[in-house]
């Protein structure tokens, strides 16, 4: 049992702020179990209750996970007074208060990025001791040597001295590389490939454990992951 306010639930399910979703309640656009609510402070079961906003059914969710296509360019912010974040990208459809990105991908950086309002589970996924992969290709800017794949084996050591975990590193082609790495310090894959005398032109992550990235969808787009789809980052 979730027991919320109706504007609460309002204005977290749409996105909506506080004080719309209360007007929109007052002028009757909001339904509980086929009847107008003109009360925003009206309390009821989030998880039984009936909801329609304008005509249309209001689903309810504890937490949303939803996973982009990052594109080039973007900033994984909240907001930015500048800049376009991650959170601009998200259609209308999808938005709700709370959300952020989990984790960082760097402005340049493009693939796979979870954004969420679940802070327990984004805690889960960037912890270091919940030793979950996340495997990026990256093309660099010399040629890559076999001795190479040892180096990333036995946990590469940063220019500061930071120790990092092993990572696997399998070469694609002279220059490019798929790494898969355990952790996600600073700059990280940057800096490891750093410490050979390489330097990284593009980076992309394709996975996060067992959940990659849909090959249809194009940079910048989003879609909502299942249950299922959740379970694959822990495998």
């Amino acid at each position: 049992m979730e027991k919320q306010r109706l504007d609460k639930f309002i204005s977290n399910q749409l996105g909506l702020a506080r004080n719309l979703a209360k007007t929109q309640i007052h002028r009757g656009k909001v339904t509980l179990d086929g009847e107008i609510v003109r009360d925003p402070s009206k309390i009821f079961d989030a998880e039984t209750g009936k909801v329609t906003y304008k005509g249309e059914p209001v689903s309810y969710r504890k937490y949303l996970y939803i996973l982009m296509n990052k594109p080039k360019g973007c900033l994984s912010a909240t907001e930015d007074k500048r800049k376009e974040t991650v959170l601009d990208l998200i259609p209308e459809n999808m938005k709700r208060n709370g959300l952020f990105p989990v984790g960082r991908l760097d402005k340049d950086t493009t693939g796979l990025l979870i954004i969420t309002d679940d802070g327990d589970f984004a805690h889960k996924c960037i912890s270091p001791s919940k030793n979950i992969s996340k495997t990026y290709i990256a093309t660099l800017d010399g040629e890559l040597k076999e001795d190479m794949i040892d180096v990333f084996e036995k946990g590469v050591t940063l220019a500061d001295g930071t120790l990092c975990k092993p990572a696997k590193l399998t070469i694609l082609d002279k220059n490019i590389a798929e790494l898969t790495i355990y952790e996600g310090k600073y700059h990280q894959i940057k800096r490891m490939f750093g410490t050979l005398g390489l330097g990284v032109n593009e980076l992309n992550r394709k996975s996060i454990g067992a959940l990659e990235l849909p090959k249809d969808l194009k940079q910048g787009d989003c879609t909502i992951l299942s249950e299922e789809d959740l379970a694959l980052i822990y495998e």
